[in-house]
Formats: C-alpha cells, structure tokens, sequence
C-alpha cells in the first residue's frame, strides 16, 4: 500500500531527513586518500547517535543477509552496497558512492551522493556529473498528477543520451516508517506498477548509472554489487515530497 503522510508526519520525516543530509556532508568533508571505508562507517555511526537518531541500515536484512555497518561505501565499480573494511582503502583517484540513512522518532531518510577521492580523470568527473544531473531530472518530474513512470523516463532519457547505461536491478522507492516502502521508483521505463503521484507521498529517487553495461553481479558477501564489466558506477540519492507546490527534497541541506 502506497502512503500518504499527514502534515505531522511528514515534519517526522523531514526531521530524520535533516539528520541524513548534515551527516551526509560532514561525511564527503573527511573523504581522502588514504582513510578506510572502516573509518568512515565508525564516522558515520558515531555522528548518528550523537544526533539522538539510529542507524538505518545497521541489521538490515535481505535474503537471511544482515547488514553489518551503518553505511554503504561503494568504490569504483561497486554500484551500492560496498560493505566498509579496515582493508578498503581509498585512494587518489578513485570515486566513492556514500550511502546513508537514519531513523528517529521511528521516521526514515535515505540519501546518497558519490564523489571524487583527490584528482579523478574527466571520464570519472562526467560520470559523476551526469548521474547527479539524472537524479534532478527525476525530481523535477515529482509533480502531483504525474506518474512514477515520468520520474523513470526522466532519469533514463538523460543518463543514456550521455552514452551511459541505467542499472535495472536496484531502484527507488517510498520511504517513511519502513526503510523501503511501496511505490518502487525504476530508474527506466519498464513494465512494472505505475501509479499517479500525490500530494502527501514520500519517495528516495536514486539513480544509479554506469559508464558501460547496465549488467551488475552481487559479490560473495551477499551486498556488495558490482557492474559487470567492471566499469566505473555512480550513485544519487534524495528522499523528497510530492507536496501541492511541487517536489520538497527533504534531504538537502
């Protein structure tokens, strides 16, 4: 069932959103060459709970997976879910996708942005730059009457007329008392359910383009997913509200 917030809880949400996002940009401000993915995750979960929220993704489960650490650190080629290790490194170079949610007072926010580790090569910067264009587009398109198919075919037009390819495996969805929650929010015109959107729903748009292949493999840790022919991966995210006087992305600070 697709939920439509009041005005009470969606000042729930935005509250555990704020959280997301202020955490989100002190995390992308200790990003270097040289620090663990580790480090970031002890980061990430000290901040959230000295901000009196909880980690989102600590314990979550899929398939008899449980999900260890409070964030997903995705390098490179890893598409989401990179899971933190003292022995993942980042270095000059790379691109990293920052993965990050909370929960308070029993409300969700999810976001994610992925960004540069110290000089990256232009292919990297246009990659990065594109996804992070696809993931506007896709809000830009959260109007009320619209439907979830306006958002897909924003975010898939934009990122393949740059050559890039769109990942069918993960995709968007609703967020508030549960982590995912229906509507599921495809980042390509597909097949699937397409409802209309309106005023009061909440959903994390969240592209997730590829230099090459759209094709991902999932790792032998049960998360981690990778792109198939080991091309370059970014992600964006934002939890945004579909409200009467247009889109209200909830995770921007």
């Amino acid at each position: 069932m697709i939920q439509r917030r009041s005005g009470k809880e969606l000042d729930l949400i935005r509250a555990a959103c704020r959280t997301v996002g202020e955490i989100l940009v002190r995390l992308t401000e200790v990003v270097r060459p040289g620090i663990s993915t580790a480090e970031l995750d002890r980061y990430a979960e000290e901040w959230t709970r000295e901000s009196g929220a909880i980690p989102a993704f600590k314990g979550y489960q899929v398939g008899g997976n449980v999900y260890p650490a409070t964030l997903c650190v995705s390098i490179n080629e890893e598409v989401v879910h990179g899971m933190p290790s003292t022995t993942r490194i980042l270095s000059d170079g790379d691109i990293v996708g920052l993965d990050f949610g909370v929960v308070r007072d029993g409300y969700y926010g999810d976001s994610a942005v992925t960004m540069s580790v110290g000089k990256t090569s232009d292919d990297a910067e246009d990659l990065i730059r594109v996804t992070r264009e696809s993931l506007d587009k896709g809000i830009e398109r959260l109007q009320v009457g619209n439907r979830v198919r306006d958002v897909s075919e924003a975010i898939q037009t934009h990122a393949e007329a740059h050559g890039y390819g769109v990942v069918r495996d993960f995709v968007g969805h609703g967020i508030g008392q549960r982590l995912h929650e229906e509507p599921q929010v495809p980042n390509y015109v597909g097949r699937g359910q397409n409802p209309r959107l309106k005023e009061g729903m909440v959903l994390a748009i969240e592209p997730m383009v590829c230099e090459g292949t759209y094709e991902v493999d999932v790792l032998d840790d049960g998360w981690t997913a990778v792109t198939r022919d080991g091309r370059l991966s970014a992600h964006f995210e934002h939890s945004v509200a579909v409200t009467s006087n247009g889109p209200e992305v909830l995770t921007r600070v």
